[in-house]
């Protein structure tokens, strides 16, 4: 069963209808029944209530950082939201966002907030190929400061051209934990607690055994 705030976190993107059942292609040439459309956070209090369930996940995992950083573009306004929503925690934590290009006048470089120093979380909404990753790693490892971890909002648990999915990829070439509000098993457990779900369990269950990999340990 899933945690409560990671319960709560499913029932909040089927009603902001982020997560939707159906037949989608993916970037793998998949047919996926479920998709996840993390831009459809595009209001104030949506946004808000995000940036909640990333500070409860953050919080919950005891994870040690210093600062927080959102690659560009997505993980802007996500990275400022969740730093407000770590101070009303308590937690008041420095951030910082990347250009996609280097500004040579004003206040240069491609790093805009606090400089990059100590330990770094990254803030994204999900890892696919693990592009934004890298990049953000390269940033902050040439500012001389310590990646320590990444934040997703899902974590597919979908086999990529190999053996391990895509944060597993990560987890292993960065040795670092990647932490997510919410995992398919998440997902596939709270559509056992409601019957009416029962043709979408189906079809998500029949998916992960398909093209899943194994939970963590």
């Amino acid at each position: 069963m899933p945690s409560n705030f990671t319960h709560e976190f499913i029932e909040f993107v089927l009603a902001q209808r982020v997560l939707s059942f159906g037949e989608f292609r993916t970037k793998a040439g998949r047919i996926s029944p479920y998709f996840f459309d993390a831009g459809l956070f595009y209001d104030g209090r949506s946004l808000q209530r995000l940036a909640q369930f990333y500070a409860k996940a953050i919080l919950a995992a005891g994870v040690e950082f210093d600062q927080l950083f959102g690659p560009a573009y997505k993980g802007i306004p996500l990275v400022a939201a969740v730093a407000i929503a770590l101070a009303d925690a308590n937690r008041n934590v420095r951030y910082s966002f990347n250009r996609k290009e280097e500004k040579d006048h004003g206040e240069g470089g491609v790093v805009i907030g606090a400089p990059l120093a100590g330990r770094v979380l990254i803030i994204d909404d999900v890892i696919s190929a693990g592009t934004s990753v890298r990049q953000s790693v390269g940033l902050i490892s040439g500012a001389r400061a310590t990646p320590s971890g990444v934040v997703i909002a899902l974590d597919r648990m979908e086999r990529g051209a190999g053996e391990l999915s895509a944060v597993q990829e990560v987890e292993q070439r960065y040795r670092m934990p990647v932490i997510s509000i919410a995992t398919l098993d998440d997902l596939v457990a709270y559509l056992r607690t409601d019957e009416r779900m029962s043709r979408n369990l189906e079809a998500v269950s029949g998916y992960r055994e398909q093209y899943g990999v194994a939970a963590h340990a």
